[in-house]
């Protein structure tokens, strides 16, 4: 029977409600909206970042309308809305249930970075990532969460490798048109303008809005023409420019946006700075309840109680520091206003107040202005409290009151399309008929299946144990799916890169890597503590296991170093010379612009996730928590994450849980530990296989990497901890 064509009204509901949804970055972990724009213009999917935004725009309403009379698309387009509807509708949350006064006041979170999307390039590396994911989970969870950062409308730099095999920067313009953002405005329609002080002049910003779901994150933009184009400029590019441009972007972040929070009328429980660039926020706090006629040192112990700061980093680089002069150029009026001495203003930020010379740190702000602090993963607390316990001189380093919560990762964020597919009807099937046993309580006591709850559930990922649940053979089956994508994927890549010559090469490229030979990848920012070409350092040893035809081995790197980091660059350039010029070549490969897209492509489809920082200089890390869901096994040094998340048998690791002091002989012993780790465990155990050609020792530590690691290591569980550890006033 021929189905009634869709009315105007239908159509029209149809295409607003697509709209609303390309709007909001829900779509990023809903597989099914994504198969709807994709379908829109794969092409277009493709070569836009698959931007839903950008999508709608290519496709002309005309074609929208007739595509939609499709019934099956139609259909499909419905269900996408109705999913939506009731993810932003639902009232039964965790957050609704555990923490409900975060609705009336909620969480205000400052970083100066937010990676959600490759669509959305405003993020450097982890601590970005870090923050989009925790937004996404707060949405998820229902807590009362708004983030704050900066529009940078060029973003962060794109990668180009050139002759030389030296990366170069280039940056492109981003246009809010294209983009899941949507000014600000004021009842009447008009953007909402704020202003901060810098030095002489009074910068004006506007902002943009990121619907994360059910949360909103606001980025603040000093792109207005009532601006100085230096000023302007201010907002262009991720950590841009020199110091100064660094403290005024800071200036705009802290100060600015508590007085966009009272622009738009909220009044936060929390102040959260997540790492020291937000902590001028503290100031601005202090300013407003001096401003009620408090004394500073009322308000500065009224504004710790209602601040929390993560740091981020045990490396001293990563400390925001700023001279005397530069403080009192940027920020002397500052001193003024809240009647301190230039001596006790600079102090806030100091160490020993004592000593003139000591640049302002904003880690020591942070810490002096806030009621809690945390580190990322249990060692980087220790190394925090070990670190800054020249501020508590009168504390044991061990009541340093510096605490951890271990960083995670959004899992249906990371989760790749066919393995989002693979779960979810693992889901489907146990929820609707649950067939397997006495195991199957869990899903007998649910009163109904929610995709995106049960996908978090610790209970669901404790069953990759039970073989009638899960087989060997599936599990391997969808191992050799991803390995072949990632494969295909950086043919591709290399293809673009410009690395072809002449129709010989493009055939080469077109077979380059090895289907079945074990994949480990490594991709990061190349801070030279990362140590990326350590494994090499065995140079002769990696070359004879590559070139073993029995057992085969193949390594995919990618990574951007930061633009004045040359000595990171020589990594790159290394690495690159030996996947051109060596025996190495067609086994070792560099996927140039690393970014989101080619995160999830590379921990999916690895079959090792190789991680060897300098410890204890990762302070977390989390790259590695995205491969457990997908079967990639982890195989790194005992820092950050890994450090707590390894026992023994649910992925390798590198060396012991200790380091020699001496950076050279680390190096020295780590180099050693990483090869004898690959060729006695890992290598090994890949290749050795059953009758039926089925690696049964290797399946059985993927069972346990996903029954441990993935329920543990993820936002959910992280912004829970947050929220009962550090958001909620705790009752006496």
């Amino acid at each position: 029977m021929t189905k009634k064509p869709l009315s105007a009204n239908e159509l029209t509901d149809l295409i607003v409600g697509l709209n609303k949804v390309a709007r909001n970055l829900w779509w990023t972990w809903s597989q099914e909206a994504q198969e709807i724009f994709q379908e829109l213009s794969p092409r277009g999917w493709q070569n836009l970042y698959h931007n839903a935004v950008a999508i709608l725009h290519e496709v002309s309403d005309y074609e929208l309308r007739v595509r939609l009379q499709d019934p099956d698309f139609a259909h499909r387009v419905r269900q996408v809305l109705q999913s939506f509807e009731e993810y932003m509708g639902l009232k039964e949350t965790w957050g609704r249930k555990n923490a409900p006064e975060l609705h009336e006041k909620p969480v205000a979170y400052f970083s100066a970075e937010f990676g959600f999307h490759e669509t959305l390039p405003i993020a450097a590396g982890g601590l970005g990532i870090l923050a989009g994911d925790h937004a996404k989970s707060a949405s998820d969870l229902g807590i009362g969460f708004v983030g704050i950062s900066l529009f940078y409308r060029e973003g962060y730099f794109q990668q180009l490798i050139n002759h030389d095999n030296w990366q170069t920067d280039y940056y492109t313009l981003l246009n809010p048109r294209n983009l899941p953002i949507e000014p600000v405005l004021n009842a009447k329609g008009e953007p909402i303008i704020c202003q901060v002080e810098i030095a002489m002049n009074t910068v004006f910003f506007k902002a943009w809005r990121v619907n994360v779901g059910r949360c909103p994150v606001y980025l603040l933009d000093t792109n207005l023409p009532e601006n100085e184009q230096h000023l302007r400029d201010l907002t262009l590019r991720v950590y841009g420019g020199d110091t100064t441009t660094r403290i005024m972007q800071e200036i705009v972040l802290g100060i600015g946006g508590v007085r966009l929070m009272r622009a738009l009328g909220l009044r936060p429980s929390l102040f959260h700075m997540n790492e020291g660039h937000a902590a001028f926020l503290a100031l601005e706090l202090v300013r407003e309840k001096m401003a009620e006629g408090k004394t500073f040192p009322q308000s500065l112990e009224k504004t710790r109680g209602e601040c929390h700061f993560t740091t981020h980093t045990p490396v001293e680089a990563g400390h925001d520091r700023f001279t005397p002069g530069l403080m009192e150029y940027a920020l002397g009026y500052m001193s003024t206003t809240l009647k301190l001495t230039k001596s006790d203003f600079l102090a806030l930020g100091r160490v020993n107040p004592a000593n003139q010379d000591e640049p302002f740190c904003m880690t020591v702000l942070a810490l002096k202005a806030s009621r809690s602090a945390n580190g990322v993963s249990e060692l980087h607390g220790l190394v925090s409290r070990q670190m800054w316990n020249c501020l508590f001189p009168d504390k044991k380093v061990e009541d340093v009151p510096i605490g951890h919560i271990t960083n995670g990762i959004h899992l249906l964020g990371w989760m790749k399309g066919p393995v989002r597919r693979f779960w979810r009807r693992k889901l489907s099937v146990s929820a609707e008929g649950a067939p397997f046993g006495e195991s199957t309580s869990f899903w007998l006591r649910k009163p109904s299946f929610h995709w995106e709850t049960d996908m978090n559930d610790p209970e669901f990922w404790k069953r990759m144990t039970d073989p009638e649940f899960i087989s060997d053979e599936e599990i391997w089956a969808l191992r050799f799916k991803l390995r072949r994508e990632l494969i295909e994927f950086a043919r591709r890549r290399l293809l673009i890169q410009g690395h072809r010559i002449s129709q010989t090469d493009f055939i080469a490229f077109d077979q380059l890597l090895n289907p079945d030979a074990l994949t480990i990848g490594f991709a990061r920012r190349f801070a030279t503590y990362k140590r990326a070409p350590l494994i090499f350092q065995q140079f002769e040893n990696i070359v004879k296991l590559v070139q073993d035809k029995n057992r085969p081995v193949q390594f995919i790197f990618a990574g951007k170093a930061h633009p004045r980091d040359d000595e990171g660059k020589r990594y790159i350039q290394h690495i690159i010379h030996l996947s051109k010029y060596s025996e190495l070549k067609g086994h070792l490969l560099f996927i140039e612009n690393y970014d989101v897209h080619v995160a999830r492509q590379m921990v999916s489809g690895c079959d090792v996730w190789l991680n060897n920082p300098r410890r204890p200089l990762e302070a977390s890390g989390t790259s590695g928590q995205k491969a457990g869901c997908h079967g990639c096994l982890n195989f790194s040094i005992l820092d950050g994450w890994w450090r707590e998340g390894f026992d023994g048998t649910n992925g390798f690791g590198i060396g012991s849980d200790a380091h020699p002091d001496s950076i050279e002989e680390q190096d020295r012993v780590d180099s050693a530990n990483l090869y004898r780790g690959l060729t006695e465990e890992v290598i090994p155990m890949f290749y050795q296989r059953d009758a039926n050609g089925i690696p049964r020792a290797w399946i059985q530590r993927i069972r346990r990497a996903m029954a441990t690691l993935v329920p543990q290591y993820n936002t959910w569980r992280m912004v829970q901890e947050y929220t009962q550890k550090y958001y909620q006033v705790k009752k006496s």
